[in-house]
């Protein structure tokens, strides 16, 4: 196991897992620190619908967020304790770089179909303040990576499959049309965008490459490549 290299390393759940537990905080702490302009409250829509789940309990949705995060980390922590050699600290460092890269490459490989780099927003930043759109940039990483390419997908690849019997068809179809429903819902609600084909298709075309980077890379790469490219894209809206 000590053999293990970078990529191999990487792609294990349990460095997903560390890897994303920063974008957690940040999301949570950014969105506590900024003072809401608005009357609505401000959290991304997979985040929500991830605590409306919840909510009948009754109990705070951060501490039920922080509940069901100890629980994934012990539920992996047992799944992988004897696969893995000790965590290596830089190889985080070098997933952030990679995540990086990965956001650049990818949107400009992408803009190349629409002819529109860095498409994100109908314009400007609309009612909140910086502190909470880099709030949404950060945790859109985790909650909509989550919610989007693992949940969603996993759904529609369990029904594809039971009303095809063809290998290829249920997974092709379930990427997809998960990519499509992830471009779709950033029009809808208080802070949707206004809707345009060059943005809708940017966006279906980067889910589809964030699919494949979760596929080879792992879910912390694609985690930390969506964050780090909606915070490029939020901080360009400032320049």
């Amino acid at each position: 196991m000590a053999t293990r290299g970078y990529f191999e390393t990487t792609r294990t759940l349990t460095y997903s897992y560390l890897s994303v537990l920063p974008l957690l905080f940040l999301y949570e702490l950014l969105l506590f620190i900024s003072e809401p302009t608005v009357d609505t409250e401000v959290r991304l829509s997979a985040d929500l619908w991830i605590r409306a789940v919840f909510s009948w309990t009754g109990t705070n949705t951060l501490l039920i967020t922080i509940f069901l995060t100890l629980v994934f980390g012990i539920v992996i922590y047992y799944k992988e304790r004897r696969k893995l050699p000790a965590i290596r600290l830089h190889y985080f460092t070098f997933m952030v770089l990679e995540s990086l890269v990965w956001a650049i490459v990818i949107a400009i490989a992408v803009s190349l179909f629409v002819g529109r780099l860095f498409a994100m927003a109908g314009g400007g930043t609309g009612e909140l303040t910086f502190i909470q759109w880099m709030a949404l940039a950060i945790g859109a990483g985790v909650y909509e990576e989550l919610v989007f390419r693992v949940i969603l997908v996993s759904i529609l690849l369990f029904m594809f499959r039971q009303l095809f019997l063809s290998d290829w068809l249920p997974p092709v179809l379930a990427v997809i049309i998960g990519a499509l429903i992830f471009s779709w819902v950033h029009y809808v609600g208080t802070f949707g965008d206004e809707f345009t084909m060059p943005s809708f298709m940017f966006r279906f075309l980067f889910g589809l490459a964030l699919t494949a980077l979760l596929i080879y890379r792992g879910f912390g790469i694609a985690a930390w490549t969506h964050s780090l490219y909606d915070v490029l894209v939020i901080s360009t809206w400032q320049l």
